[in-house]
């Protein structure tokens, strides 16, 4: 993939978002609690899959989870299984602590990004 992906968090809508030539490329959403970030959900459009877009995302909302000093619960599959691919990662790994940590989180309207 040769496309620049730029990962970019959005807490308005509680999810980081890939952005491919500013395109909205995929996201992944998240509840943020005291001390730590659970992912619930990891998306990413159809035209855009299987060119690492995923990965990339996953891999910079982690280094930014890093970077603010937080852990992270990862409910979300693909999220999950990249810690477990990059095991770099497993020191930001806290376990769930309630079911409000399993709760998807309300419904938030979001602008998607001007596509010309």
């Amino acid at each position: 993939m040769d496309e620049q992906v730029r990962i970019v968090d959005r807490p308005e809508a509680r999810r980081y978002e890939a952005l491919v030539d500013d395109r909205l490329a995929g996201f992944a959403e998240y509840r943020e609690l005291p001390g730590r970030i659970v992912f619930i959900h990891t998306e990413v459009a159809a035209e855009f899959e299987g060119r690492g877009v995923a990965s990339r995302l996953a891999a910079g909302a982690l280094d930014d989870v890093r970077a603010r000093g937080l852990g992270v619960t990862a409910k979300c599959p693909f999220i999950a299984a990249y810690i477990r691919r990059h095991p770099e990662y497993a020191d930001l790994l806290r376990e769930a602590q309630s079911s409000a940590d399993v709760v998807a989180p309300e419904p938030v309207e979001v602008v998607e990004p001007k596509q010309d």
